[in-house]
């Protein structure tokens, strides 16, 4: 039954009690928010150091970019299974589970370092690629209740919130060895136990706050018909009005990769954002993983990666850190200010603007190989350009596509961006060795290049049925209104 008495929408819930949508659509960015800062801990501290890990147990460099690709073929595997689950059970079932797999993974990385298996070490950085999924999947999970013209800025606010974490991860290493030292743990495993704490922490935060789960609260509100008309995006607003006067049926829980697929087909928008957040990440992983290798060869001279981890300098393992912290503090830091331009200009605009700075970022980096500095600023650029592809494409994405299907879509972009992310670490090594950190760059500048010129042709007048290339949900809540 539709709300006729003018309130904000809500249901009955808690022995009657109204909750608002917007009441709980602010509780839930927070929560969320929250719980990725503590999360996000744990991922940076992985990523700083996973590359020195495997070359000091495995003996070669040849495995430097070996826990990169295990954790984004991880986060790639997984993403499908963690968003069936969510589908099924709430947004709560998925997220919990894929940071209970990340506490998993941080504790077998711990016992790697301590027994010296590279075998362990790979099975640990898979269990935190299961958790960067399930961090992946908390932004989607931002909008289930959001305002079309605030859509953009709620899902950047809640990846904005990884960026303390994130940024603090790399720089544990130092801190972290005091703490490995002070319970008799190698140091360069200290920072796994502080990873493992904020994981803790974040599991219990979202249990006992994230009620009520907003993907089941946004189904329950379209159910009782109290779902803003805006919510919906306008391309699809005929679709749903069809199948609303069809019976419901029961989501088959097999085939979920082709109904995803199936589904984002339909849309060339959801095609393009799906390429916007599958390149950007291959692009970035790609570039990223191999870097604190190439800055310990600049830094300690060639031959210096053979003997990584245990025995690297100390000023080393700071320029490390502090290099790497720079670029997630470009994919993170200023992202409410991607997702205030992705509501603002346009989400294809912000898509250019995205793969535009990619292009800049491997250009810098790639010319300025010899320089730190140089590379410190490709990298930070790398993470500004990942940052505007993946908010604008990710918000593009939830709204090109019909409600009861945005699930799996998001689960598919999710498993999409794993795989590429994966193929990007795994060929990193093998390019750095055939063609060094320039011709590591060239690559990425190539992908990077044929994404923005699909961006700009969407932006031309009359693609994809949009005359302006602009998507937006404020746009389309005046067009209904009126």
């Amino acid at each position: 039954m539709a709300n006729t008495s003018g309130a904000e929408p809500g249901v009955r819930h808690d022995q009657g009690r109204t909750l608002p949508r917007h009441t709980v659509q602010r509780r839930t960015v927070i929560l969320l928010g929250s719980a990725q800062l503590l999360s996000g801990i744990g991922t940076g501290a992985t990523v700083s150091i996973g590359s020195l890990l495997a070359v000091d147990l495995s003996g070669s460099s040849a495995w430097a970019g070996s826990v990169s690709t295990v954790m984004t073929l991880a986060a790639a595997l997984s993403a499908l299974p963690l968003a069936s689950l969510a589908d099924r059970r709430g947004r709560l079932a998925g997220l919990v589970t894929g940071l209970a797999a990340a506490l998993a993974g941080v504790a077998g990385i711990v016992v790697s370092v301590v027994s010296g298996s590279f075998l362990l070490l790979l099975l640990g950085t898979a269990g935190v690629g299961v958790g960067t999924a399930s961090n992946l999947q908390a932004r989607f999970a931002a909008v289930d209740l959001a305002d079309d013209e605030h859509r953009g800025r709620s899902l950047s606010a809640v990846v904005w919130a990884i960026t303390i974490g994130a940024v603090a991860g790399p720089n544990l290493i130092q801190p972290g060895a005091v703490v490995g030292q002070a319970v008799g743990l190698p140091p360069i495993a200290g920072p796994f136990i502080i990873s493992a704490a904020g994981l803790v922490l974040a599991c219990v935060l979202l249990l006992a706050g994230l009620r009520p789960d907003p993907l089941l609260f946004a189904r329950q509100l379209a159910a009782a018909g109290q779902q803003p008309a805006a919510h919906q995006p306008a391309d699809q607003q005929q679709a749903s009005q069809q199948q609303a006067s069809q019976p419901p049926a029961d989501t088959p829980r097999r085939g979920a990769l082709a109904r995803g697929l199936r589904a984002a087909r339909s849309s060339p928008s959801a095609i393009l954002a799906l390429a916007a957040v599958v390149g950007a990440h291959a692009v970035m992983v790609g570039v990223m993983s191999v870097t604190p290798l190439h800055l310990q060869e600049l830094v300690a001279g060639p031959g210096a990666a053979a003997h990584a981890g245990h025995t690297a300098s100390g000023d080393v393992l700071v320029i490390i850190g502090f290099t790497i912290s720079l670029h997630i503090a470009g994919m993170f830091a200023l992202s409410p200010v991607m997702g205030w331009l992705t509501d603002k200009a346009g989400r294809k605009q912000t898509v250019v603007i995205g793969f535009a700075l990619l292009v800049a970022a491997v250009a810098v980096a790639g010319a300025g190989q010899r320089s730190t500095t140089a590379v410190a600023v490709g990298l930070v650029l790398l993470g500004l350009g990942w940052s505007a592809a993946t908010v604008a494409g990710s918000t593009l994405l939830a709204e090109s596509v019909r409600q009861e299907e945005r699930v799996m879509v998001q689960g598919v972009s999710d498993m999409l961006m794993g795989a590429a992310g994966a193929v990007g670490g795994a060929s990193s090594g093998v390019i750095l060795s055939w063609a060094g950190y320039p011709g590591l760059n060239l690559a990425g500048g190539v992908v990077a290049g044929v994404v923005l010129a699909a961006a700009v042709m969407a932006l031309l007048p009359g693609r994809a049925g949009d005359p302006a290339g602009r998507v937006s949900g404020t746009a389309a809540g005046r067009s209904l209104a009126d």
